[in-house]
């Protein structure tokens, strides 16, 4: 799987959380200042290109929709992220960020049982 560019995550973002969207509707979740329309459209197909999204035809205009889920993406690129920095471990990750973002114990703890229930799943 492709990385997405800073802008290309920007508006898959934005369609992971609506669902579906014209170009219009993208561009009125995006921050100011505001991007040209041309500039979403040309990207919104970009990431067509890229299999990403897809669309449904009304007339002249088309309704986009994620093609990878959210979800799917997150896993492929935290997984590239845990074997390039982190020796393909996990726990080496976990230890960075409870040192670095100086989590509580109750933190560590929360983590722990979500991990123990999806175990139990």
């Amino acid at each position: 799987m492709e990385k997405l560019t800073t802008k290309e995550e920007a508006i898959m973002l934005i369609l992971w959380r609506l669902g579906n969207a014209f170009v219009k509707d993208i561009i009125r979740e995006m921050d100011e200042p505001k991007p040209h329309y041309n500039t979403v459209s040309t990207t919104v197909r970009i990431l067509e290109d890229k299999g990403f999204i897809g669309h449904e035809s009304f007339g002249n205009t088309h309704r986009y929709y994620p093609q990878v889920s959210e979800d799917r993406y997150k896993r492929h690129f935290v997984s590239g992220i845990v074997d390039n920095y982190f020796n393909r471990s996990f726990k080496n990750m976990v230890t960075f960020f409870a040192e670095k973002e100086h989590l509580s114990k109750k933190d560590l703890e929360d983590i722990l049982r979500m991990i123990e229930n999806e175990d139990d799943e």
